[in-house]
Formats: structure tokens, C-alpha cells, sequence
């Protein structure tokens, strides 16, 4: 998620539908999802495409292009989602799809090793700070849940730290979530996740270092790992504080415990080298989504040698796939690294993400609504909350019902935006500065009729 990457908490208070929101979506929009409700569950393939946090059918898409998605209603939309964060590069991006469409001439799977997947491995290598070696896996949530197993086969140890809003995956042990300051217990968040699944999980509240030495210096010698998000993308943008990511730092290496990095939204993003290049913090393993596939369906977890060395077949954790490192995915992948590399657009997002946070933040002063902006880099969120945001206690109370309004606004403007208050935006190199300009317009408009 980020749309496809959440917690269930994230899905408390769904909005009802109103006539307006009924009448920003096509016939045709209206007609496919009543066709799709049939035939999967919710008529969508991930949740969050279902729009149940703003009310309304959501909008079918067609194709997509640059900075814009087109939907089956002849709609043409600012896309400020980008598949929830790949298309860093822009939509259909030329030399990207030159590399899938010559890779597919080769086949498109043989579960076999070929050059290639070595090709991506060093470029990754290269340039995230804490990977020395890498395995390549088909997504976000195997990345992680390779990850914690790997943490644990490495130390010997069971339990593990996550943080509440923070998402990595659908993986039983991840799965859960909790409001307290206090290391709990983990209660699963979904039915069909046992109980058992989360006993080994603590649940700590984000960017709370005092929790953090209180669950070591509870647990001394027992916790195998550490999970975290940088900057959350799944509560709403919301950056780690340099004292709480310094004190994870610290304790993991007095303890033993390995700190995991969850950079799927984040890795290549607010840097070549992911959050941990950003922010001078290196982790004990990585793991990385979206981008690193060029939004093919590509993961990775990487990390120091000796780490990655426990996996089978050189070690003895076990973590297999047939379609890992597929030549397709491979290919968009290792094409949209290179051009990260060479062209750097990183400066440029990050003042066209400057440009926009002001611009969005003055629109809601202006139309006095409690609010906040929170961005890092080309990831932001407006917050219907006076702020700052810097956990899951603070993004729960937001206003609901305003992002809504905000959000079936913009596409009345042709600007797509998250469906949810508690999803990251994600700008592309292919937004220019008059777009930008036009989104601020946007939102100045909506939000003044609030």
C-alpha cells in the first residue's frame, strides 16, 4: 500500500457518501465498480482503492502518462499518488518501458539466475548505505516478512518492536496496532490473524524514544529486531525525529538487536540512498518496494553480510520464490535506478514539495481551518488537525470528514490525491512548477468554500 501499504486503524470512521462526491465519478466509473463488487471482494484488489475513506465510487482508471492518470470517463486527473510512490520518473516513462518491452522479448520468467538480477543487485548496493548484500522478492510485504524472520534466524532471539501507524504489509506478526506509550503486547487488527501470531510483537508509540529504552531495558537480550518507518507514509506523512531515530540507533547496537529500516516508500525517494541517506541514521537491514521495481511488482531486503548470510542457501533461513528477480520487473527496475543516478532529480522534488506544502498550508490559513502540513522531501500530507502530527494518537484526530470534502474537491479540480487523511502525497519529477501552481490554486478554491 501506502494505499496498498496500511492499518486497519486507518479505515476507522469510513465517510458517507453525499451527492456531490456521487457526482464527481463517471457513469462508466459507476457501472465498472458495480461489475467489479461481483465478482472480488469490495470489487477491488487492495482496500484502499474502494474509497471507503471519503464515501463514492471510486474513479477506474484507463491509462496514465507524465504527471496524469486518465480515467475510463475521459477525465483527465493531476496524479499526485503515482501508484502510492513508484512513479517517481513519471507515468509510461520512455526509456523505462524500452527496457520492459525489450526484456519481454527474452520472456518474461525462466526461475532461473540470469545477469540481470546481479546488474540490480549492485546498483542497490551501491547506492543504499546500509546494504552489502541484497535478495530480490516480488513485493513490499515479502521484503518484510523476510526481513523479521532473517532478524530473528540471525540472533537467536523472538521478539520484535514495531511502531503503532506504521505499516509493513500484511504479515501476521506485523499486523497489529496499539495507541500506548507502553510496550503492549501485540493484539492482532484482523480476523484470521491468531493470536499467537503477535505475542512476540511490542507495539511502542512513534517517535517516543523513552518507550524504546523502557521495552530494552525490559527485555534485555530478548528482542531480535526493530521495524520501523523513517517517514511513516501510512499514517499520513510523518517523519521520525532525529532523537527518537538516534536513540533506535543506540539501543539496538548496546542490545544485540537488529533496527530494520521499512523503506519501501521511502528507498530512492527523499534520496538516492533512501531516508537513511537523509537523515545520517544506517540501519542493520533495509527493505525496499515500489521504486526499486520501477512500479513493476519488485521488493528487496538487504543488509550487513553477515546478516544476509544466514539466508538459505548460504545459511540456514529459509526464503524462496519462483518469480523473485523476474527479468520484467527487473529491467523497469534497474532502467528507473539508473536514471535516478544519472539525472538526480532529488533537488528539484525537493523544492517543488517546499513549493507545494507552503502553498496548500497558506490555502488552509487563509480559509481559517485548523490544520497542519507535514512533508519531507516530495512526500507530504495536509492534516485537518492543528498538529504537529508526530504518531497515531495525533493523525486519529483528524477531521475526517473535512479531508473528504477536500479530497472530492480537488477532483472536481483534476487534482488526484490520496483517498485517505492518513496517506502520504507523492510529487514526480514530471510536476512542473505551473502545475504546482495550479494544484495551490486548487486547493485555495476548495478550501475557502469549506
Amino acid at each position: 500500500m501506502s494505499g496498498d501499504r496500511r492499518v486497519r486503524l486507518n479505515y476507522i470512521g469510513e465517510v458517507t457518501v453525499t451527492s456531490s462526491s456521487t457526482h464527481s465519478v463517471g457513469s462508466k466509473s459507476i457501472q465498472a465498480f458495480d461489475r467489479a463488487r461481483k465478482l472480488m471482494p469490495g470489487g477491488v484488489n487492495s482496500p484502499a482503492r474502494a474509497f471507503g475513506a471519503v464515501g463514492g465510487s471510486p474513479l477506474f482508471i484507463e491509462r496514465a502518462e507524465g504527471p496524469y492518470l486518465h480515467d475510463i470517463d475521459g477525465r483527465k486527473l493531476l496524479d499526485y499518488i503515482g501508484s502510492w510512490g513508484p512513479m517517481i520518473l513519471g507515468h509510461a516513462h520512455p526509456e523505462v518501458l524500452e527496457a520492459v518491452i525489450q526484456a519481454t522479448h527474452r520472456g518474461t520468467s525462466y526461475g532461473a539466475p540470469t545477469e540481470a538480477e546481479s546488474g540490480l543487485a549492485e546498483q542497490i548496493i551501491e547506492a543504499v548505505p546500509s546494504v552489502e548484500k541484497v535478495r530480490l522478492v516480488s513485493s513490499g510485504t515479502e521484503a518484510t516478512m523476510s526481513a523479521i524472520r532473517v532478524a530473528r534466524g540471525a540472533t537467536g532471539r523472538h521478539k520484535v518492536i514495531k511502531f503503532a501507524g506504521n505499516y509493513h504489509g500484511h504479515v501476521d506478526s506485523l499486523l497489529v496496532a496499539a495507541g500506548s506509550a507502553a510496550a503492549t503486547l501485540g493484539v492482532p487488527d484482523s480476523p484470521g490473524v491468531t493470536p499467537g501470531a503477535g505475542q512476540d510483537t511490542l507495539v511502542l508509540e512513534y517517535n517516543n524514544a523513552e518507550a524504546v529504552q523502557q521495552a530494552f531495558a525490559a527485555h534485555p537480550g530478548e528482542i531480535a529486531a526493530v521495524i520501523l518507518e523513517p517517514v511513516v507514509g501510512n499514517m499520513g506523512c510523518v517523519p521520525g525525529d532525529p532523537h527518537f531515530l538516534k536513540t533506535l540507533r543506540e539501543e539496538t547496537q548496546k542490545d544485540g538487536a537488529v533496527l530494520i529500516f521499512d523503506e519501501v516508500m521511502t528507498g530512492f525517494r527523499l534520496a538516492l540512498g533512501g531516508a537513511q541517506e537523509r537523515f545520517g541514521i544506517t540501519p542493520d537491514m533495509t527493505t525496499l518496494g515500489k521504486i526499486v521495481g520501477g512500479g513493476l511488482p519488485l521488493g528487496a531486503y538487504g543488509g550487513r553480510s553477515e546478516i544476509m548470510d544466514q539466508v538459505l542457501p548460504a545459511g540456514k533461513v529459509f526464503q524462496a520464490g519462483t518469480l523473485s528477480g523476474n527479468p520484467v520487473a527487473v529491467a523497469a527496475g534497474s532502467a528507473t535506478l539508473r536514471l535516478l543516478r544519472d539525472e538526480s532529480p532529488y533537488e528539484y522534488l525537493d523544492q517543488i514539495g517546499d513549493r507545494l506544502a507552503a502553498g496548500v498550508g497558506k490555502a488552509a490559513v487563509d480559509a481559517g481551518i485548523p490544520h497542519c502540513v507535514q512533508h519531507v522531501g516530495s512526500m507530504m500530507t495536509l492534516f485537518f488537525n492543528p498538529g504537529p502530527v508526530r504518531n497515531w494518537p495525533d493523525a486519529d484526530r483528524c477531521n475526517r470528514e473535512q479531508f473528504a470534502r477536500y479530497f472530492w474537491g480537488m477532483i472536481d479540480h483534476s487534482v488526484y490525491m490520496p483517498c485517505s487523511q492518513f496517506e502520504a502525497l507523492f510529487i514526480s519529477r514530471e510536476h512542473s512548477l505551473e502545475m504546482i501552481d495550479q494544484t495551490i490554486e486548487a486547493a485555495r478554491k476548495v478550501l475557502s468554500g469549506f
